[in-house]
């Protein structure tokens, strides 16, 4: 299984996970380019360009087959990365993330977004996070958003800027769902404000074989919201992917 972390954060959001599919399955994290110790390689990075740095890491470790399971941008990346190589992929397990573009309303919030990380990082990095949760619960995780909160802090404003021009920029892949010869499980938070599970359930009806995983009381971060669930669902999921 290879696990794939979301925008600002690293590799080490899934290490509760790690230690339980480990008993399973051969599991790589990486961090995504200019995220935790990873360098900024570009001004953007793209969907591809993260894409091809998890094959690189794929092929270094030898392994030709896996399930990759990526949250929010890491989605965009493990679907693109299906995209280019479809030979390698058993399922894909879409983790609070989808197979749209930006919208042209999206485009111009990434512009200011990029703005706003120019004149004032840490005050972007204060707000975003917490918005990810359902608020009303948003109290409940105090620690685990301070948390998510140093991990983003070690960005540079630089790489910050690159993930978010990688997403402005990246590809509609609906066709490619439509198209898929690999599982795909979709995991939905109800109360997603970043994701709407709307769009999300309208997308997970395209694949010919697509499973759901639709969480209530859980906004955009269900490895912390519904880590129990979320991790039963990827496990059993990747488990049939392979028999």
């Amino acid at each position: 299984m290879v696990l794939l972390h979301g925008f600002m954060e690293s590799k080490t959001i899934w290490d509760d996970f790690i230690e339980i599919l480990q008993n399973d399955f051969t599991v790589i994290s990486i961090d995504l380019p200019g995220h935790g110790r990873s360098e900024l390689v570009d001004e953007i990075h793209s969907m591809h360009l993260m894409a091809e740095t998890v094959k690189t890491v794929l092929e270094a470790e030898k392994i030709e087959k896996a399930v990759i399971a990526g949250h929010s941008m890491g989605g965009y990346v493990a679907l693109q990365f299906a995209v280019d190589n479809e030979e390698m992929v058993k399922g894909l397990v879409l983790f609070h993330s989808n197979a749209n573009a930006d919208t042209d309303e999206a485009k111009e919030n990434r512009r200011r977004t990029i703005n706003i990380v120019q004149q004032n990082k840490s005050g972007f990095i204060k707000q975003f996070i917490p918005e990810l949760f359902d608020q009303k619960h948003v109290e409940k995780y105090t620690s685990e958003i301070q948390k998510l909160q140093d991990i983003a802090s070690t960005m540079t404003p630089e790489s910050i800027i690159a993930a978010v021009s990688g997403m402005r920029d990246r590809p509609n892949q609906l066709q490619y769902l439509l198209l898929a010869n690999i599982p795909i499980l979709f995991i939905i938070g109800k109360q997603d404000s970043r994701m709407p599970y709307t769009q999300l359930m309208a997308q997970a009806v395209i694949p010919s074989h697509s499973e759901i995983l639709l969480l209530e009381d859980v906004g955009h971060m269900g490895f912390i919201e519904a880590p129990a669930k979320t991790l039963q669902a990827m496990k059993y999921f990747a488990i049939r992917c392979f028999e």
